[in-house]
């Protein structure tokens, strides 16, 4: 028996009132998707426990069957793991993001125009923040270059307990009230503009009309977690296909395989086939178990985009299809769980806590069926809850 989850990140959201009340997930074509909903089971899962903050990392770590409670020390570290950062049990670490902010004279007075600094990429990333390095450096600060726009900062011997704010949060406000409280870090951000700012990678950038990376901005910080092996917990050879540091982390320090895949971005413009493809190759090269995170919906919500959140889902809907056929092809009972972490709806342009949908199909044996269709809706029509999303993978496996 093989296992999947395909996790497509923010995919669920509100009824939107320009698109006739529906949903992202009412509008997209997805025929395959609704054509398992018949023989699936469908409902809503709590991904995010109260108290926590609704973010892909509480979620994610939720829905890979890991109890927040007992796992969750933080984004950051889960991030760090998937770069190579060797972390300390003294170490915090933050998230640092390359945001574009708006040119006001004062720092406090800018407002946050593009957490992602228009998704700018992986090599120029690493220049600015290698630039960056020379001058933020030194004792307890040491600076790491990520992928794209997603890079981290470790404190020796950092205190924790200081408020921070998501930068995907305040997009198109101002930045006033939403800096750090240590004016440590603060000052860095600050200083990390006058440096930005003429750099040559992002004169480029505004020469060339993208957004520049005119600033650093740090949140989600976290300690080193221990988290038990996949394997130990469920007795599944578990592997990951993610694009992004987080979701990557994740299976690293679940002591699960990073599944390579070319031509991933964690956008709409991924390789959504790679990602399929790259599963099917690895449940038949002997693993039990594979998890394919898909970012493109939630990016596509933080941005307000309609119409790149339906085509990421289409697309989704293209990858249960090729999963599905051909593991049917290769002979192989599978149970598949389709689901997002959290909803991102467009309108907010940021996480909201709210049970999610998900759907479970086995290949062996119809399940409960009757539904026309896998939405939003129709999850809450079945009253089916499950209150602790960490659970929710124990139906999978049936245990």
């Amino acid at each position: 028996m093989k296992y999947i989850v395909i996790l497509g990140d923010g995919m669920a959201g509100y009824p939107l009132s320009e698109r006739g009340n529906k949903t992202c997930l009412q509008l997209a074509y997805k025929p395959y998707i609704d054509s398992l909903a018949h023989k699936s089971i469908l409902g809503r899962a709590q991904t995010v426990p109260a108290g926590y903050p609704a973010g892909s990392d509480v979620a994610n770590l939720s829905v890979m069957g890991y109890d927040p409670a007992r796992y969750y020390t933080g984004r950051s570290p889960l991030e760090a793991a998937s770069i190579g950062i060797p972390l300390k049990d003294t170490d915090v670490t933050l998230r640092c993001n390359l945001v574009t902010l708006s040119e006001q004279e004062r720092y406090e007075e800018k407002t946050m125009l593009d957490y992602s600094s228009g998704e700018i990429s992986t090599e120029e990333a690493r220049e600015l923040i290698c630039f960056l390095k020379k001058e933020f450096d030194k004792p307890p600060f040491t600076l790491y270059a990520g992928i794209s726009y997603r890079h981290c900062l470790v404190i020796d011997r950092g205190r924790t307990g200081e408020t921070f704010i998501p930068p995907h949060d305040i997009s198109d406000k101002k930045i006033t009230n939403f800096l750090p409280s240590d004016g440590v870090l603060t000052n860095m951000m600050k200083r990390s503009y006058e440096l930005l700012y003429n750099h040559p990678v992002n004169v480029a950038r505004k020469k060339a009309g993208k957004n520049p990376a005119n600033s650093v901005w740090f949140w989600g910080e976290g300690t080193k977690p221990n988290m038990k092996p996949f394997y130990e917990l469920y007795g599944k050879r578990g592997g990951v296909i993610s694009a992004v540091d987080l979701v990557k982390g994740l299976g690293i320090l679940a002591d699960m395989q990073t599944i390579p895949v070319n031509n991933i971005t964690g956008n709409w413009d991924t390789d959504f086939q790679g990602k399929a493809n790259g599963a099917v190759n690895a449940l038949l090269g002997g693993l039990d178990f594979v998890y394919i995170h898909m970012e493109a919906p939630d990016e596509c919500g933080h941005h307000g985009d309609t119409e790149k959140k339906i085509y990421s889902i289409e697309q989704i809907d293209g990858v249960v299809r090729t999963v599905c056929e051909r593991l049917n092809e290769a002979g192989e009972d599978y149970a598949l769980l389709l689901l997002p972490d959290h909803p991102t709806p467009i309108a907010l342009k940021t996480h909201v806590s709210d049970p999610v949908p998900f759907l479970l199909y086995r290949s062996d044996n119809a399940l409960a069926g009757g539904v026309p269709c896998y939405d939003e809706a129709q999850a809450e029509q079945t009253g089916y809850f499950i209150p602790r999303g960490h659970e929710l993978i124990k139906l999978l496996f049936q245990q």
